[in-house]
């Protein structure tokens, strides 16, 4: 029986692209475990509790934009995540390790190396980040989702993929086949963790989105810590909609959008373009590498989205924004193309496929 290990954690972006994996994994060989290595810090422990996947914790921190003493600390730590991760391997007698960048790939990735394990990486952004391209050396693959990636990896190790997605994302739904609504559905949200940022212009727009009440049904995702305060907003405002902390069923409700308002990460960006939806994208300013600008760039220049940086992003502008796309349905269709275009449903298979190939070459003793 093979255990395949996912070093992946902190928020959405780096989690569910794993989760994907993991399907297909099983898919492919039901007679695979799976094994999540996080940590306390993220999203890890309610995401896989949901999915149904086990997780061991380690400790790591981030280490990048933290500050001197914090990153310090970070380091500090790297020696027992990296302890831990070595246990953990032998423990559970992992036969595959994938990371998915952050900061718990490194520690689990490295001591792969010292154990002689397969091991694999996923870099998801157009530009890569720190962990990533620190771990590309000693990597046996590089998947990489834009082409534009490849070239901060060593040639012969770089696969361009795509983005894995679960497979939910890729069924049809009868919102999917509805040749007219009376209304469109315009779904917000800002990532797993939500975006303030969003959520503000959201709630500043309220009176625009009273008056767009025959146009538009809102499904908006806030956040835990927001959640709260923007529901009882748009109680106050009598606009209805449906305010939720989180989406678990983010497949069946993105393929049901008309109109996405959302951050940049790659995992969503992903989910996006497998769907087919056209997207106004307000990438995260103070994201590290500015990798959310580069991705949402990518998709702008397709076609499929259009960029509100976040300095420009009022109640007012956004509002201005969702009605001047609602009010043209031809533009809509085809920006919902051009998304489509850019999608990658094969991205998940293909990179299982690679994997286990990977496992049985090193099975052999063969070489790269």
């Amino acid at each position: 029986m093979k255990t395949i290990v996912f070093a992946a954690g902190g928020t959405g972006g780096h989690l569910y692209p794993a989760v994907a994996l993991a399907r297909e994994f099983f898919r492919q060989d039901p007679d695979t475990r799976m094994l999540f290595v996080g940590t306390e810090r993220g999203i890890e422990s309610k995401v896989l509790a949901h999915e149904g996947y086990e997780l061991a914790m380690i400790a790591a921190q981030p280490v990048m934009g933290r500050g001197l003493l914090k990153a310090a600390g970070a380091l500090l730590s790297l020696p027992r995540g990296l302890w831990q991760s070595v246990a953990l391997l032998r423990t559970r007698r992992a036969s595959f390790v994938l990371g998915v960048g952050g900061y718990t790939s490194p520690p689990v990735l490295v001591a792969a190396k010292l154990l002689g394990l397969p091991r694999a990486i996923l870099e998801p952004n157009a530009y890569p980040g720190m962990a990533n391209k620190a771990l590309g050396p000693i990597a046996d693959l590089v998947f990489v989702a834009y082409r534009e990636a490849a070239g901060h990896f060593p040639a012969t190790k770089v696969r361009v993929t795509g983005m894995p997605v679960r497979r939910g994302f890729e069924e049809p739904s009868e919102e999917d086949t509805a040749d007219t609504v009376a209304r469109r559905t315009l779904l917000v949200f800002g990532g797993s963790q939500g975006a303030r940022a969003i959520n503000d212009a959201m709630v500043a727009a309220l009176p625009q989105w009273a008056a767009m009440r025959d146009q538009v049904v809102i499904v908006h995702q806030t956040g835990e810590a927001d959640h709260a305060r923007v529901r009882e907003a748009y109680q106050a405002a009598g606009v209805q909609a449906e305010v939720v902390p989180f989406l678990f069923e983010m497949p069946k409700t993105l393929r049901s959008a008309d109109l996405v308002v959302s951050r940049a990460g790659a995992m969503t960006l992903a989910e996006l373009t497998v769907c087919g939806k056209p997207a106004i994208l307000i990438p995260l300013p103070h994201a590290i590498y500015q990798h959310q600008a580069h991705n949402a760039r990518v998709l702008a220049d397709a076609g499929g989205a259009v960029v509100l940086p976040q300095q420009e992003l009022t109640g007012e502008r956004l509002a201005q924004e969702v009605s001047a796309l609602l009010r043209e349905p031809e533009r809509l269709q085809a920006m919902a193309g051009r998304s489509r275009g850019m999608g990658r449903p094969d991205a998940t298979q293909a990179i299982v496929g690679e994997c286990l190939a990977l496992m049985k070459r090193k099975a052999r003793g063969d070489r790269q």
